[in-house]
């Protein structure tokens, strides 16, 4: 079995390995890394588009390949393929946009209640209330000099006919650039969908190319290795994202119900479906996924925020030492410093999309190094040291003229 454990036998079959010269290694390779780096700085939009192309064909082609089984023809079997994988990527937005919209609706509504709608008893709304009440708080404080009510009346007073007009427009303005950005990154997702598909139209192609230049010999084609290490990533990550997404729900939930974050339990699901979407980033998603949350509990019961943070603080201590161990260790097999420059590097390239890539590209990247990692040897830069040999030298020979003989058994 070889280092990447996937049943590779050196015993029976060694891969022919090519070996690379010093000259090679001084001077092609950082031509070659020079001229990738101007390529993808050059082209970085259409280089994106390819390789998230390509991370959703090779993920997608086992299920090809098992269709093609069942006597399917090719062209068939990727269309089936493909409209399953959109009517669940759709279904799933669907999902989520519904209970997004229903969710934020009814904190719209809430928040509505509480800045217009005045207590009968009190003649004030809630926001009045509160804000009497932190008033009295620095009153008491000595922090007189602090008149919240009258910056609060002087801000509303601020805004005039102008300035209404101000935020009409720059509100035009953003509708306008969002609706250019919509645009666009629906004509990417055609774009990726449709290079998808021709991939997987010619997978068996480039299959055939690659094993002709770089036979398996007996271990598996370096197709289906990016295949496998994609897909343990996906359901690495997937299964990932449902127990933390499932465990802040629920926490969330009963923080609501036991009355330690008061109507936290109207919006588990919202912050349980956000913490298992965020949780797709790695390191970052963490932090991230506690932010709405926090935020909810510091409007609702300052107080609050603490019972958020132990929660979250607890989540992600089973998940650092239990869920990521036993699920990701063997999807991924990547150094934490190699993830972050990977995810860094996705971010400052492409934005969220290139780091919502960057992972899966590395895992694929990881079974391509390691394919190669048997076949490639690269020429030692240490000049080989000659060792001195003993000889045995028989006299008598020596002295009647003959030349002097090593025996066979010196060391």
């Amino acid at each position: 079995m070889d280092g990447s454990g996937r049943g590779y036998d050196r015993g029976v079959t060694e891969p022919p390995t090519i070996r690379i010269p010093r000259w090679i290694q001084l001077v092609g390779l950082p031509v070659l890394l020079l001229l990738g780096f101007f390529v993808a700085e050059a082209l970085g939009h259409v280089v994106f588009l390819f390789l998230t192309a390509a991370v959703i064909a090779f993920t997608l082609n086992p299920l090809v390949r098992d269709l093609t089984r069942l006597r399917l023809p090719r062209g068939v079997a990727v269309a089936v393929v493909s409209v399953i994988f959109a009517t669940a990527f759709v279904a799933v937005l669907v999902a989520l946009g519904t209970v997004v919209v229903s969710e934020t609706r009814s904190a719209a509504d809430r928040i509505d209640v509480y800045l217009t709608e005045e207590n009968p008893v009190t003649g004030k709304t809630g926001a009045e209330v509160d804000v009497d009440r932190l008033q009295q708080w620095l009153n008491d404080h000595g922090l007189e000099g602090v008149k919240l009510e009258q910056q609060l009346n002087d801000l509303t007073d601020s805004i005039g006919a102008g300035d209404v007009s101000k935020y009409a427009q720059d509100a035009i303005t953003f509708a306008q650039g969002a609706a250019r950005s919509v645009i666009l990154f629906v004509f990417s997702v055609v774009l990726v969908v449709v290079i998808s598909i021709y991939m997987l139209l010619d997978m068996p192609r480039l299959e055939e190319s690659i094993d002709r230049r770089f036979p398996p010999h007996g271990g598996l084609p370096l197709t289906q290795r990016i295949e496998r290490a994609l897909w343990g990533y996906v359901k690495g990550q997937a299964i990932l994202s449902i127990v933390i997404g499932t465990s802040a729900g629920v926490g969330m939930w009963i923080l609501g119900t036991t009355g330690l974050v008061e109507g936290a339990e109207r919006y588990a699901l919202l912050f349980g479906l956000w913490t298992a979407f965020i949780e797709v980033i790695p390191y970052i998603g963490p932090w991230l996924s506690a932010v709405p949350p926090a935020l909810y509990a510091l409007v609702v019961d300052p107080v609050g925020v603490l019972w958020v943070a132990l929660l979250f603080v607890f989540i992600y201590q089973v998940e650092g030492h239990v869920v990521v161990p036993n699920v990701m260790a063997s999807a991924l097999r990547l150094h934490p410093l190699l993830v972050i420059f990977g995810l860094l590097a996705g971010g400052a390239l492409y934005g969220i999309p290139g780091v919502l890539v960057a992972l899966p590209t590395m895992a694929a990247g990881r079974a391509v190094w390691e394919f190669f990692g048997e076949r490639i040897e690269l020429e030692s830069w240490e000049e080989p040291t000659s060792r001195p040999v003993a000889l045995d030298v028989d006299v008598g020979e020596q002295d009647s003229g003959e030349p002097p003989r090593a025996a066979s058994g010196s060391s």
